[in-house]
């Protein structure tokens, strides 16, 4: 291919990734490419990709371009074929055997591009008994034995949003594995498949607790381990003002140090008996309680008792802490975290705002020289009144 690389900033500059639109970890997974500065071309849908929300604040779709192709009109498939021979990486978040089915699959891709890396992000694998069936993050991370962790022993487990199915267990592995491929298809010329299971991913993630029950060293129910909440000096308290402060004084200086800012007597030999712990959670919560997050968060401050306070999404970007790191960002009004981790020879950064479907067809078609991407048009607006949020469950793509 004699087509010039589209310039861009990050360490991925040169890279360039298709991702057929989807809702959920598979955007999440090529936004992160994108920050880190590849080429990512969006091949959206007519009519959206099923997420009630205004493109222009889909934060997912920013250092990205859009392109609209239709997969099941007679040429579709063609044209995401043609994108598909220029690039390096695809993604795609279809059910399995959708992709063949439509005759965009990683037969057809590698036909045309056999160093194509071809990422596959579905929430039960590509095969297995529950390959065929439709889920979402919270059944996911409960098969795995990661939501059984999470939340008091007395009441249903807790739903972590879904950061820890969709996003860590998903989004991440597939980028992991992305990169990995795209090493080796540089270094041996091939490409592959990579399947990016969320069970496999969310399985992954627990290898440490796995570890420790091995060894004896964690019960498994909820909130009777040292991580899990059991421990009394490594949870959250409610304060008087009926926010809360997360407390992780796990280390005994710590412990001490946390001790004589809450100024309580009398239990620095709790920290290594449990049986106490019953009684210190008692005296901790109603210490807490006597002075508002704000108040405890200035007593804490400049020490080593590692807490911190609880904040909404709307106050973490006003930290101090993160606010001189530059941790979030505002691009063209629209505050959001900024692209992670930090590169010291190719920083990264927001470039784009969110991709809107369609607008960058010519633009593509130029820089990847690509013939005969359809012209975008009014009937490839994405509709904003889908009830509920979201359309139909992850992994479920045209049939």
């Amino acid at each position: 291919m004699t087509a010039a690389r589209t310039p861009g900033h990050g360490p991925l500059t040169g890279v360039r990734v298709v991702e057929l639109a989807g809702i959920g970890p598979g955007p999440f997974a090529a936004m992160l490419l994108a920050d880190l500065g590849a080429d990512v071309v969006r091949v959206d849908r007519p009519g959206g990709p099923g997420l009630a929300l205004d493109p222009a604040h889909d934060v997912t779709n920013r250092n990205k371009r859009s392109v609209v192709v239709d997969l099941k009109a007679p040429d579709g498939p063609a044209r995401v074929l043609d994108l598909a021979e220029r690039a390096d990486v695809l993604i795609e978040g279809y059910r399995p055997g959708v992709a063949e089915r439509l005759g965009v699959g990683p037969g057809h891709c590698h036909a045309r591009n056999p160093r194509l890396v071809y990422g596959r992000m579905t929430g039960w694998g590509q095969d297995g008994p529950l390959a065929p069936r439709a889920g979402h993050d919270v059944a996911y991370i409960a098969l795995t034995g990661a939501l059984g962790l999470i939340g008091d022993p007395d009441r249903p487990p807790a739903v972590p949003a879904n950061l820890l199915g969709d996003f860590a267990g998903g989004s991440l592995y597939l980028v992991v594995g992305v990169l990995a491929a795209l090493h080796h298809a540089r270094e041996h010329g091939t490409g592959q498949v990579v399947d990016a299971a969320i069970v496999d991913g969310t399985a992954h993630l627990s290898a440490l607790v796995h570890g420790m029950l091995a060894a004896g060293a964690w019960q498994d129910r909820r909130r009777a381990n040292l991580l899990d909440g059991g421990c009394p000096y490594y949870g959250t308290y409610e304060t008087a003002d009926g926010r809360h402060l997360a407390v992780g004084a796990l280390e005994p200086h710590f412990y001490a140090e946390f001790l004589d800012v809450l100024g309580l007597d009398g239990f620095a030999d709790a920290h290594a008996d449990p049986a106490r712990w019953e009684e210190l959670r008692a005296a901790v919560a109603e210490r807490l309680r006597s002075r508002t997050r704000d108040e405890w968060t200035a007593a804490f401050e400049g020490t080593d008792a590692c807490v911190a306070p609880v904040l909404t999404l709307r106050e973490a970007p006003h930290h101090p802490h993160l606010a001189a790191r530059g941790t979030f960002t505002d691009h063209d009004g629209l505050t959001q975290p900024a692209p992670a981790p930090r590169f010291s020879a190719t920083p990264t950064t927001v470039r784009t705002g969110p991709a809107r479907p369609g607008a960058d067809t010519e633009a593509v078609a130029r820089d990847w020289d690509v013939p005969g991407l359809p012209a975008p048009s009014d009937a490839t607006e994405p509709r904003t009144d889908r009830s509920p949020l979201l359309r139909s469950p992850h992994g479920k793509a045209p049939q």
